[in-house]
């Protein structure tokens, strides 16, 4: 017993199957997480070292090289990279995707460990980081005061802090910016010297004096009582009375050599929210948390917090990451209610029946809900890939039903009863169905094989159309059906007819006839003049050829996702005073030409990975408001912004960054020179942004390797260290202490932790003349100047140094407005093609181009498995080599109609647009398989060759204008790329648009004859 027979018998059994996969799938889909993306482990792996005081170029041969020796042999390596900056080496390590990443961190693990006695000794540990999604914050919160802006860290500590922490779904909260409290112990060089100190000493004498430690147990008849030593400082009064010397007999307290205070930490970094001071708070989640829902109890709780918090102090959302997801995830969600709308409005229009309606529209819930139950067994999070691909199915899951139904009504418009009509309707197409859905699995499949981040993406979009499109073929061999033999009798419909839709269907019926009578005789006509037609499709598949190099391409589509970005760079050296007057400028400017700002964080200095940033360098973050409270786009306004930030003079690199949000990056172009010469290469890099100036569409490009800055060297005389006993390290050690400071010990007051700091008076620390009289002391107790010992140069250095696979290299990067990738980078080609290029100097392409690149391939390759699985489908579901081949002859045009539909849009072709031409494959070819399978099954009922073509397209030709209408009007929603992250899949449903519609019409003119061509001997026979 077949599956529709079984169906239409029992009814009530097939019906509370589907009713019971509703349920389930609703109930997956409230417990479902949602996200922007669906979690991806990259394989990243971060070594960062640190060794203090240490400039770039003596990082790279000391630290960046011994590592990557090693660390070069791991296996799964794709690629390394590093960057050396002064004080720290940070190397990313690019593995395998799909790779063991526990195994692989041990395996960098263990490289490190070898590597380590090649090490200086007085490094800081190397720290092995794997690349962590949630490490990303979801929300950051702006804190603002005025008179307790010094007190802000105890404030945020006692009242903000441990109250987001009892949030549910909270991993972190750290606080950025804030004035850190320190107590200062601030050394008069002379007295040091009078007393014979050195920093060193004093500072191990400090950390000594402030301990609790266990001294063991006390027995005192029968109790027993733990012993601890206490000497922990009380206050800044115990600290000034540790002994640091004796001078004849007489103790030496530290308060006679040195002042004792509580101070803030040197001010390295300016931070402004607002065009206030303010600080941040980072808020990440943990791993299995719903960024929506905690992102929605993080602000429930913000109003109770700002009640506890001093009048002067005000908390605000800077950046919450939630309202663009929400915002995508609900445009797609309007996006999939329009489909649906749409495609049940077609198949009323056509089949002009309710109860036909409804039956289709039932195809829609069940597959949808399936696609939930499967992100609920696997694991997943709700996402706009997710979705996406549940709208790209939306317009497929009907198809089957359409067919299957659309057959029913024939056999009951032929007089069979409901049950017979239902049975026989769904074996006349029980072939064509079938066969459709493996060429969608055929095309679909080979997509979860694609490698690299975007097989992360493809991988969940293959497997949910998949399922979906499965479980509606399922449904519309066996639940249309059932439903078609209880609910279908072609006349009650009639009888409750008004006479507006009588009317209309009596017209749509009669127009609809013309046309089928129309389109009879074209086919007829096309068949008798077979050369004209083939001759019409070269022509038009010439044309096809002709329209590639004129469409531009890209990588991805960047979305508009409500920032802004702004760096800028003042001239080297310039100080934190300096660029605050020019932070203050650039925030009058961006208050100006900005009225769509909702916040506007502003930050110069500070620290990053693995360093500080110098304080001359700016970076701005304005958030704001969501897309459809504003008129212009993020791309505008940034466009707009460019234009006066121009004109400040102090200004010398700027960076201006328009959304994001997706796969595609706001700086597309990278151009890496690799070399060993850094003045070559600079060089190299200087002309080249020059040239990319001048280039149409090129915005803000800039060097990955800063400008040469000064610097202070202390070349040692060894000879002269030896013969004081002394060696570099210790020197260096105590000079770095003098000028910087070290830190002895934590000192614990109210239940907070402050460094105790060790250095020399502000008044001994800030000339040359201070670091030549720093003194030192020898093994022998005596003191020997710094100035004694060498001398001290002014040089320049770079403040950073890039390598890539263990070559130096700089790279040049720059954003693009408003032009394909691919017509800018020929532009940029042509320009370095004139350059004078040594032979020892490569140019390679990064970012966007190299991402571009390795996605059109893989996605070539998928196509061509897909075209070779589609053909292996249908010759197997046909029994014939001939047919299939028939059918292949539609797949050739839809790309025609992808490239007509991107070029009269404006559309370059990206990553994603190509994803739409290869899904195409799978759909375009359902038409002709329900035309070639009818032209079959009349033959097989009897008809001539002839005959059985033009009936076949006359009776098929409402099926395949239904099915094509759906999938095109399922797409037209995400093809207008209205809301957040719209962007994103708007190419790809363009593609889908144009290529199905070309396609369609010319199966129904280009098929017809090609079966004719193929089967021309039969027709001459008969």
């Amino acid at each position: 017993m077949s599956m529709y027979q079984l169906a239409v018998r029992r009814p009530v059994a097939i019906g509370m199957v589907f009713l019971a996969i509703i349920v389930f799938g609703v109930f997956s889909f409230t417990r479902l997480p949602v996200d922007l993306f669906p979690e991806i482990e990259a394989p990243v792996i971060t070594v960062i070292t640190t060794y203090p005081g240490v400039a770039a170029q003596e990082i790279e041969r000391n630290v960046t090289e011994e590592l990557e020796d090693v660390l070069s042999t791991i296996p799964n390596l794709e690629e390394i990279r590093s960057e050396s900056l002064d004080n720290s080496s940070i190397i990313t390590l690019e593995l395998d995707w799909g790779i063991d990443m526990l195994e692989a961190s041990d395996d960098v693990r263990d490289a490190v460990s070898r590597a380590r006695q090649q090490l200086p000794d007085d490094i800081d540990e190397p720290i092995i980081q794997k690349f962590d999604a949630g490490a990303i914050p979801i929300m950051i919160f702006a804190v603002t005061a005025e008179e307790s802006y010094h007190e802000l860290e105890t404030i945020l500590d006692d009242d903000l802090v441990a109250s987001l922490n009892r949030v549910p779904g909270v991993g972190a909260v750290n606080l950025f910016g804030t004035p850190v409290q320190e107590i200062q112990v601030q050394i008069d060089p002379v007295q040091f010297e009078a007393y014979n100190l050195d920093i060193d000493r004093v500072s191990d004498i400090i950390g000594a004096e402030n301990v609790s430690v266990p001294a063991g147990r006390l027995d005192i008849g029968v109790s027993s009582y733990n012993l601890r030593t206490n000497t922990e400082f009380a206050d800044e009064r115990e600290i000034g009375d540790v002994v640091v010397a004796y001078d004849e007999g007489r103790a030496v307290y530290l308060h006679e050599v040195a002042s004792i205070r509580t101070e803030y930490e040197d001010e390295t970094s300016l931070s402004r929210v607002n065009r206030g001071r303010g600080v941040a708070v980072t808020i990440n989640k943990q791993s299995d948390a719903n960024t929506v829902t905690v992102a929605n109890d993080l602000h429930e709780r913000l109003p109770e917090i700002q009640d506890r918090l001093p009048d002067d102090v005000e908390v605000s959302v800077l950046l919450d990451t939630s309202e663009f997801i929400s915002g995508a995830i609900n445009n797609l969600s309007s996006v999939i209610l329009y489909a649906i709308m749409f495609v049940i409005l077609v198949v009323f229009v056509f089949l002009h029946r309710w109860r036909a309606t409804i039956i289709i529209a039932v195809t829609i819930p069940v597959s949808l809900v399936m696609g939930f139950i499967y992100l609920a067994l696997t694991g997943s999070t709700l996402n706009i890939i997710s979705l996406s691909s549940l709208a790209i199915a939306l317009g497929m899951v009907v198809d089957d039903a359409i067919v299957v139904l659309e057959n029913v009504m024939k056999r009951l418009e032929a007089g069979d009863d409901p049950s017979g009509a239902a049975v026989r309707g769904a074996r006349e197409v029980f072939t064509a169905v079938v066969a459709s859905t493996l060429t969608v699995v055929a095309v679909f499949l080979p997509l979860t094989f694609v490698s690299g981040m975007m097989g992360f993406w493809f991988r969940e979009l293959g497997f949910i159309v998949v399922v979906t499109v499965v479980t509606s073929t399922l449904s519309a061999l066996m639940l249309t059906p059932m439903l078609a033999s209880v609910l279908m009798n072609h006349k009650d419909d009639q009888k409750k007819r008004s006479r507006a839709v009588q009317f209309f269907v009596s017209s749509f019926s009669k127009g609809f006839g013309a046309l089928e009578n129309a389109y009879g005789r074209a086919v007829r006509w096309s068949i008798r003049r077979r050369k004209t037609v083939i001759a019409g499709a070269l022509g038009i598949f010439a044309f096809t050829l002709a329209m590639i190099p004129v469409i531009g391409t890209e990588f991805m589509p960047v979305s508009d996702n409500n920032q802004v970005q702004l760096e800028a760079e003042l001239a080297t050296g310039r100080s934190l005073e300096f660029t605050e007057q020019v932070i203050y400028e650039l925030e009058e400017i961006i208050t100006e030409e900005v009225p769509e700002l909702r916040n506007m964080s502003i930050r110069a200095g500070g620290t990053g990975m693995g360093g500080a940033n110098p304080v001359y360098q700016i970076n701005g973050n304005l958030q704001l408001v969501t897309l459809d409270e504003r008129d212009r786009s993020v791309f505008e306004i940034a466009e707009v912004l460019r234009e006066r930030v121009e004109k400040v003079p102090e200004i010398n690199h700027l960076q201006i960054e328009a959304g994001g949000g997706g796969a595609g990056s706001p700086r597309p172009i990278e151009v890496n020179i690799i070399g060993r010469d850094f003045e070559q290469t600079g060089v190299i890099a200087n002309n080249l942004i020059d040239s990319m100036r001048t280039i149409e569409g090129v915005r803000d490009p800039r060097r990955s390797r800063g400008d040469d800055r000064p610097e202070f060297e202390l070349n040692l005389d060894r000879e002269k260290l030896a013969g004081s006993g002394l060696n570099s390290a210790s020197v260096s050690n105590i000079v770095r202490g003098t000028m910087d400071g070290l830190v002895a010990t934590q000192f614990r007051r109210d239940g907070h932790e402050y460094d105790v700091l060790v250095r020399y008076r502000d008044e001994d620390r800030h000339s040359l003349t201070s670091l030549e009289q720093v003194s030192v002391m020898t093994p022998d107790g005596r003191q020997v100047r710094v100035s004694d010992l060498g001398h001290i140069n002014e040089v320049m250095t770079p403040p950073n140094i890039e390598r890539f696979n263990r070559e130096r290299f700089v790279s040049v990067t720059a954003g693009l407005h408003d032009r394909p990738l691919s017509d800018a980078v020929d532009d940029i080609r042509d320009q370095i093609s004139q350059m004078d290029i040594p032979d020892d100097v490569e140019i390679e392409y990064g970012g966007d181009i190299e991402g571009q690149e390795e996605g059109f391939s893989g996605l070539l390759l998928v196509l061509v498995l897909s075209l070779v699985l589609v053909y292996i489908v249908m010759a197997g579901q046909f029994e014939s080599f001939r047919d299939p081949l028939v059918i292949m002859f539609s797949i050739p045009f839809s790309f025609t109609g992808v490239f007509l539909a991107l070029l009269i849009t404006g559309t370059s072709l990206s990553v994603i647009g190509m994803l739409g031409a290869v899904i195409l494959v799978g759909i375009v070819v359902k038409n002709a398989i329900v035309l070639i399978d009818y032209i079959r099954l009349l033959q097989g009922q009897g008809m001539k060759v002839f005959d059985s073509i033009i009936e076949a397209g006359k009776m098929r030709l409402r099926p395949v204008l239904m099915t094509t209408l759906t999938t095109v009007l399922a797409m037209f929603p995400l093809a207008l790329a209205l809301g957040e992250g719209a962007e994103m899949w708007q190419p790809m449903a363009i593609s889908v648009i144009g290529g199905l519609s070309f396609s369609t019409l010319i199966t129904l003119g280009l098929i017809p004859v090609m079966y004719a061509i193929f089967h021309r001997k039969r027709i001459a026979a008969e």
